[in-house]
């Protein structure tokens, strides 16, 4: 049983987490104040999204994509918010390992695999790049992303640690999932008319089927030289599922869908694309100056997510509320706009259906299958109802 003195320290230390998220949504509000003021009265202080198309395929272009790419799951597309993603996740991870109470929710789900899930993540991301980045051109936008937060990841975190699942996972992700993604995106979604997302979702989801199948009958691809471990917090007092704890989880969903779920790490990529909006509003989220709307809307879809199914975080002690804030809601915000009708309808949907969805299909995935699947299975199925839903009523 923790002592009062740990459960003290505890409490300051989650107090002192949801105040930082405080003063970050208060930055936020400031940060669009002064964009709205600097788009009017002031040049451009980095260079926007269509700056880096309009050099394609510079070096500098280049560079700037594949960074980008780490941060694209949240349609942030900007090299301050990839930046920030990855130092927030370092100091989570040092924060595991040497401050326990100041880890916020411990990041990859206290498997102490971060160095290992991220380094797989990175190769995954720059073979899908060096392999498939010749579809890209200054007109095309094409998934080259998918690998960072797919396939690499979720085998460091089934397989354990080590080069050989790094490595592999790496390999599969670039030669089976971005080139799924690329294929439904080119010639489903967008001859059909649909979300992007949609293509995305879908390639992860079947290049990683056929990984995981591929896993199991040729189980040498994974039997990792280092013993898996996960590592378990100790004396770690039971969550009250108060307001403090509320947004907390709010803040970590922002970084789920990298699998590191955890306060630093999402403070680190808002940090770096709020920056960037701050310094060129056209920059981050494809140059479209929606990304106030967009954040807000992540954000609400989140809280909703996280009140309604609250008995669920406490029967389970985990549930996919950041699905819809990486599918639904973006999708419907960059489609139609940032009107409040569009973000309130696009968070509420996706919070009442995307997650309940999602826990139902990874339950009945196979064991030898990553349960993000599910997850990602989830974003496509909640963005073909959802989607077309708020385009009906908005148009």
């Amino acid at each position: 049983m923790p002592s009062l003195s740990k459960k003290a320290s505890s409490t300051t230390a989650g107090r002192y987490l949801a105040l930082l998220i405080a003063l970050t949504l208060a930055t936020a509000v400031l940060i669009a104040g002064l964009s709205r003021l600097h788009a009017v009265s002031a040049p451009d202080y980095w260079p926007g999204y269509g700056d880096m198309m309009g050099n394609w395929p510079s070096p500098l272009a280049w560079l700037r994509w594949i960074i980008g790419d780490i941060s694209e799951v949240t349609f942030y597309k900007h090299e301050f918010a990839s930046l920030g993603l990855l130092l927030g996740g370092a100091l989570g991870y040092w924060a595991s390992r040497y401050a326990k109470t100041w880890q916020g929710f411990s990041i990859c789900y206290g498997s102490g695999l971060w160095p290992w899930l991220v380094t797989s993540s990175l190769l995954g991301l720059v073979l899908s790049n060096v392999l498939w980045g010749w579809t890209l051109t200054a007109e095309t936008w094409q998934p080259t992303f998918a690998a960072f937060v797919s396939l690499p990841a979720a085998m460091v975190l089934m397989f354990g640690a080590g080069w050989k699942v790094a490595l592999n996972g790496a390999i599969l992700g670039a030669l089976l999932v971005t080139p799924s993604c690329l294929l439904i995106v080119n010639f489903v979604c967008l001859p059909l008319g649909l979300p992007v997302v949609v293509g995305n979702v879908l390639g992860m989801a079947l290049g990683s089927v056929v990984a995981f199948g591929l896993c199991r009958c040729v189980p040498v691809l994974v039997s990792s030289e280092i013993e898996k471990t996960v590592e378990k917090p100790e004396d770690v007092p039971t969550p009250n599922y108060g307001v403090t704890w509320t947004l907390r989880r709010v803040l970590a969903d922002f970084s789920e869908a990298p699998f590191l779920g955890n306060e630093w790490a999402s403070l680190g990529m808002l940090g770096g694309v709020l920056l960037a909006y701050a310094l060129n509003p056209l920059s981050p989220a494809y140059g479209s100056g929606l990304l106030p709307h967009l954040v807000a809307a992540q954000s609400l879809t989140s809280l909703l997510g996280v009140i309604i199914w609250r008995g669920q975080w406490r029967k389970r002690g985990w549930y996919p509320t950041y699905v819809p804030l990486v599918s639904v809601v973006p999708a419907a915000v960059l489609t139609y706009g940032g009107s409040a009708a569009v973000m309130v309808t696009s968070a509420l949907l996706g919070a009442l259906i995307a997650p309940p969805l999602a826990c139902a299909i990874s339950q009945r995935l196979p064991s030898y299958m990553h349960a993000y699947i599910g997850n990602v299975l989830s974003m496509a199925i909640s963005t073909l109802l959802i989607v077309p839903v708020i385009g009906y009523f908005n148009a």
